[in-house]
């Protein structure tokens, strides 16, 4: 298993980064696994040129939920990326699910997985504290995830003006 951790805050380079570091990697299929959802107009529009600009060597896997069974579905020799993880975790708590087992069940996924793995996902802890009890719970549930995902990587970076800073290596 071979699992980095890639983490930023919005339009810090994080995704750049995760793209070009699986690239240089030798794979025989490169995985995109996408937890967004097209649900306007706008996020349909993003979608297809992020699918564009990583052009027809990627293959997309929707995701938005069962994370867990996108990853437990690679296999040996393919890199994926992993899109994002505090989006992914913003679709279980709108749909009222517990986070807890969820993040258990990817991280075990992730921990065993045959595939070399870069995922993604947005810090959201270094901000003010949220104003409603949701984004509080939101921003405690990201903060614990990452640290879960961050205890099973071999590696780990911030991206921070398109700058990489390991955290852990």
């Amino acid at each position: 298993m071979s699992l980095t951790f890639v983490l930023g805050g919005a339009r810090s380079g994080k995704t750049s980064y995760a793209l070009a570091a699986a690239e240089n990697r030798p794979a025989t299929r490169r995985v995109m696994i996408a937890t967004a959802e097209a649900l306007d107009g706008e996020m349909a529009r993003r979608i297809a040129r992020h699918q564009a600009e990583r052009g027809a060597d990627w293959v997309t896997v929707e995701a938005p939920r069962d994370l867990a069974g996108a990853v437990g579905d690679l296999v040996a020799g393919e890199v994926a990326v992993i899109d994002c993880l505090t989006l992914w975790l913003t679709n279980l708590m709108l749909d009222g699910a517990e986070p807890g087992p969820a993040v258990a069940a990817l991280v075990e996924a992730m921990r065993v997985s045959p595939a070399e793995l870069f995922v993604i996902s947005n810090e959201v802890g270094q901000g003010i504290v949220p104003d409603n009890a949701l984004a509080r719970r939101f921003r405690d549930e990201a903060g614990w995830m990452h640290q879960a995902v961050a205890a099973a990587a071999g590696c780990a970076v911030m991206v921070v003006a398109g700058l990489p800073v390991v955290l852990k290596s």
